[in-house]
């Protein structure tokens, strides 16, 4: 099966050890494997996906997240068995971010606004037509094609 941003997404109901289980599997990683490109012991892996932690510490979350090619927000809406929405959209610097790249994990924490490292105000919608911001993975907007990181000045 071909791995798109569609079927990367939570379902509302499904609870971490299923989510973390089914990207495994799609991807054809070992839980070995697993653990070993997300820098976090196995057993961590085990006690995910069998269901005896529903909690996932700030190291293990970005590890699986730069594993598995999600952003945190993905495992946050797991854990929580709520609509990804109801978490939180991409946030990003428009000066400091680079295209296509994931953005930065102080940038994605719920209480940043701004840039750690230049103070410039953190986006989450497209500055054109509003939308939210639900994949950096293209530099462009899907609703109207506007760069993110067009600035009007």
């Amino acid at each position: 099966m071909v791995v798109t941003e569609e079927n990367l997404l939570p379902k509302g109901d499904e609870a971490l050890a299923d989510y973390i289980r089914r990207l495994r599997i799609k991807q054809n990683f070992t839980q070995k494997e697993l653990s070993l490109k997300a820098q976090i012991h196995i057993q961590t892996i085990r006690k995910i996906e069998g269901g005896q932690t529903s909690r996932v510490n700030q190291k293990a979350k970005s590890g699986l997240a730069s594993a598995l090619g999600i952003p945190a927000e993905y495992l946050d809406a797991a854990t929580k068995k709520v609509p990804l929405e109801t978490i939180t959209t991409f946030k990003f610097c428009p000066k400091c971010w680079t295209a296509g790249t994931t953005p930065d994990q102080m940038w994605t924490d719920l209480r940043s606004k701004y840039c750690f490292a230049c103070g410039t105000a953190l986006r989450n919608r497209c500055i054109s037509c509003d939308e939210p911001i639900m994949s950096l993975k293209f530099k462009f907007c899907p609703y109207c094609g506007v760069n993110y990181k067009f600035s009007p000045n």
